[in-house]
């Protein structure tokens, strides 16, 4: 499918605008008037980001606007007990607020792209500093709040975008706040629960399959056996420092909350209360503690909590694939292969080879840890001095926020998929049981009896006459049968200690 290309049309300024337009209003900003669609909530500054950024057709992610949405909220709550503004105008903006957050909760529409979403249309690739999705929904919120109170729609009666909606805040304060809102909740909300239930999962097949004992492999090769619980218990405990990465990654975004320090850090046009007053209520609305930042000049000129959010979300990335690449190898064959697990039949793997089944759960797995990476390099890169954060303030904003807000969504969406879609549905087969007996790797039970050089001799001379290092030693008479059985128990093998039970 060809990349979308903006037509001529598409960026042409519009046209002197004209009040009789049918389906057409006129609303100002500083600049002058603009034509809005009627059945549109933003104002002109939204219409002029629209018109200038045709670039990805990508929209900041609803969750963000969400998030700014609640944090407008919170602002009003705080500036009405800071004596900021009128208790009627925070009223208005609350109730605006109240009204757009329950329209995107409509349980009806979850899991697409929200209509409401219409009324947010501007391309991520816009402003630096988010300055433009910060007026959307001060515009938006306040032709609600005019449109609940029965005013004109762009009237900013009885609340205006600048003055009232803003008050007390800044583009460059509200939006990187609204960045580390949105991904806190989403990361609780969405990735927690999600990689709880994947560790679930891989810890019932720990316990499940305990006894059974398979031969290991390192580099590829085989190696000394291990029971399928004990490579289970890895593979659930992975998941579970995950759990403990992602509550790093939440603490890294919300204590660190920039919301106060308006234009640069310095709090201009703020109550030096206002930002712990909106914090705690974001606490109470969220049940995430949010903080104040220590230094608002550091929250603001960078986005080092957001690298290092990511950070631990890359961590969560690269574990998922090491599982996801590790049962699709067990699981390879079915009969020229591995063969060790039988990974759920999801659908046809082949349009040629009939009765073919793929790995494909877990390949989408590792395609999503590789679309983290990427994004994860995109956020550093983003934030790196002299590319995005410059002096006072990072200017890449819109696009660190999207990465960010991807890589929790599909973090948690392939966690999901894998445990149902995967984990739950594993069976174990015979051959993992199987190949034990058969590998050369048994001799280093061998080698605190008869010493290192002697164990290696039998792998090779066992390897070369095909027989199984319980054979070549039987036949040999190198060990007495008592004290073989003893070494070559494959269970002992497998616990701590020596070389089979109470082995020396």
């Amino acid at each position: 499918m060809p990349t979308k290309t903006p037509s001529k049309k598409s960026v042409a300024k519009l046209p002197a605008p004209s009040a009789n337009e049918v389906g057409i209003r006129v609303e100002a900003d500083s600049m002058g008037e603009m034509r809005v669609d009627a059945s549109l909530l933003h104002g002109a500054t939204t219409q002029r980001a629209v018109l200038n950024f045709p670039v990805s057709f990508r929209t900041v992610p609803q969750m963000q606007i969400e998030a700014h949405v609640l944090l407008k909220r919170c602002a009003a709550e705080a500036n009405a007990k800071l004596g900021g503004i009128e208790a009627s105008k925070a009223k208005a903006i609350i109730g605006a607020c109240n009204e757009i957050l329950a329209e995107f909760a409509d349980p009806s529409q979850q899991g697409t792209q929200h209509a409401f979403m219409r009324h947010f249309p501007i391309d991520v690739f816009q402003t630096g500093s988010g300055t433009s999705t910060n007026m959307n929904v001060n515009e938006v919120i306040a032709n609600v709040a005019s449109r609940r109170a029965g005013k004109a729609i762009g009237s900013k009666d009885p609340v205006h975008p600048n003055d009232h909606v803003n008050y007390g805040q800044s583009s460059n304060d509200t939006f990187p706040s609204s960045m580390q809102i949105a991904g806190a909740i989403a990361i609780v909300e969405e990735l927690i629960p999600a990689l709880t239930q994947l560790a679930k999962a891989l810890r019932a097949k720990e316990k499940a399959w305990d006894k059974v004992v398979k031969i290991g492999r390192t580099h590829l090769m085989d190696a000394t056996p291990i029971r399928v619980g004990q490579e289970f218990s890895g593979y659930a405990a992975a998941v579970e420092y995950g759990i403990e990465r992602a509550r790093m990654a939440v603490q890294a975004l919300a204590g660190n909350l920039p919301i106060g320090g308006t234009a640069v850090g310095t709090g201009i046009n703020a109550n030096p209360k206002f930002a712990k007053s909106v914090c705690a209520l974001l606490h109470e609305a969220t049940g995430v503690k949010f903080v104040e930042a220590r230094n608002h000049f550091e929250a603001q000129a960078t986005r080092d909590c957001v690298v290092e959010a990511h950070g631990q979300l890359k961590t969560i990335a690269v574990s998922l694939s090491k599982i996801a690449s590790d049962l699709r190898l067990l699981g390879s064959g079915p009969r020229c292969g591995f063969g060790e697990l039988a990974l759920p039949a999801t659908q046809p793997g082949s349009s040629i080879m009939p009765g073919k089944v793929n790995p494909v759960i877990c390949e989408s797995v590792i395609m999503v840890s590789c679309q983290v990476l990427g994004n994860d390099a995109t956020i550093s890169c983003a934030a790196l001095g002299g590319v995005g954060s410059m002096l006072e303030l990072n200017v890449t904003m819109p696009l660190i926020s999207e990465r960010l807000l991807e890589s929790i969504e599909l973090l948690a969406n392939a966690s999901r998929m894998f445990d149902e879609k995967c984990v739950a549905g594993l069976e174990l087969n015979a051959a993992a049981a199987a190949t034990v007996e058969k590998s050369l790797m048994m001799c280093t039970s061998l080698a605190p009896v008869i010493g290192y050089d002697a164990a290696a001799k039998v792998a090779k001379e066992a390897f070369k006459s095909g027989e199984t290092v319980r054979e070549y030693c039987t036949r040999t008479g190198l060990v007495d049968h008592r004290t073989l059985d003893r070494l070559l128990d494959a269970t002992a093998m497998t616990k701590p200690g020596a070389s089979g039970p109470g082995g020396g």
